[in-house]
């Protein structure tokens, strides 16, 4: 078709492991434990069913729907409605002796010269990074351990990582952020903000502490609670976990005239400081997990 482009990008890495181990992690792709996708760092893959022809779903943006699995072999995934383009990608692995593999993965996609130019200069990068950490967590779960440098995350991929990384939602403050209620009954001022939790990422509060940048005053099992007192003002900011998502809340007091200037002017800049601590510490907290393959190994064969 005229305007249109083929993209046919391919990856393979040779695994010192067992086509059944590694063949065994495939079979893994979209569950609770998958050992592959490099999470929380980039999109998981999600599928509304078990791996399996006919299961609809994606990673981010990128929508597929399973059309072909054979287990501990390969799965094949074509593109649905996602604006991209028209084609597959897919992941197989091969044999090559009693304890040596090829993991491959081939992507083969037909798209308009607006989506080409997308491609080239976004797409790729993410796909090429996300592609070989994948490889590095099939190493980890098959050998117990990475046996080289893990894959390299390029600037540019990294800025496009950073330019779409969710941002805070503003939600009511939640009842369950008990230490913060109790430190600050009848607040002047509260509000709060709201970030889902990737697959992998720490639902331990004290995994929280270090990226905020005030006192901590009280701990609880899914609550951390920082804050400061003055002679005009006292605040109090929580964090509160729960399986999906992380809540930031902050409450303030006024003592007299003078607190009731000062926050009536810091008012106005204390929602984009507590979206942009919210979202830094979320960043960080990603970033520090650890990889996919080191959480969940392989399974016996």
């Amino acid at each position: 078709m005229r305007g249109t482009r083929t993209v046919r990008n391919v990856h393979h890495r040779i695994v010192e492991a067992p086509a059944a181990t590694v063949g065994a992690l495939l079979d893994r792709l979209s569950s609770p434990d998958d050992p592959l996708f490099p999470t929380p760092v980039w999109p998981a893959m999600v599928l509304d069913r078990p791996l399996g022809p006919g299961a609809d779903g994606g990673h981010g943006r990128v929508r597929y729907r399973v059309t072909a699995h054979a287990p501990g072999r390969s799965v094949r995934f074509d593109t649905t409605d996602d604006g991209v383009g028209t084609g597959f990608h897919r992941f197989d692995v091969e044999p090559l002796g009693p304890g040596r593999c090829r993991i491959s993965h081939v992507l083969e996609v037909t798209m308009g010269a607006r989506a080409f130019v997308l491609w080239k200069l976004m797409i790729q990068p993410l796909h090429d990074t996300m592609v070989e950490e994948a490889f590095d967590n099939a190493e980890r779960a098959a050998l117990g351990s990475l046996p080289h440098p893990p894959a390299r995350r390029s600037p540019r991929a990294l800025f496009f990582n950073r330019l779409l990384w969710a941002r805070p939602a503003a939600v009511p403050v939640p009842s369950g952020a008990r230490l913060l209620h109790e430190a600050v009954g009848g607040p002047d001022f509260a509000d709060a903000w709201r970030m889902p939790l990737k697959p992998g990422m720490d639902r331990d509060p004290d995994a929280w502490r270090h990226v905020l940048p005030f006192p901590v005053r009280a701990h609880a099992d899914r609550e951390l609670l920082v804050g400061k007192d003055a002679s005009h003002l006292d605040f109090r900011s929580s964090v509160l976990l729960d399986e999906d998502s992380v809540t930031l809340s902050t409450a303030v007091r006024t003592h007299n005239t003078r607190g009731r200037l000062y926050f009536g002017l810091v008012r106005h800049v204390h929602p984009y400081m507590a979206r942009l601590m919210l979202w830094r510490a979320h960043r960080r907290v990603a970033f520090a997990a650890r990889p996919s393959g080191e959480r969940n190994g392989a399974v016996p064969v």
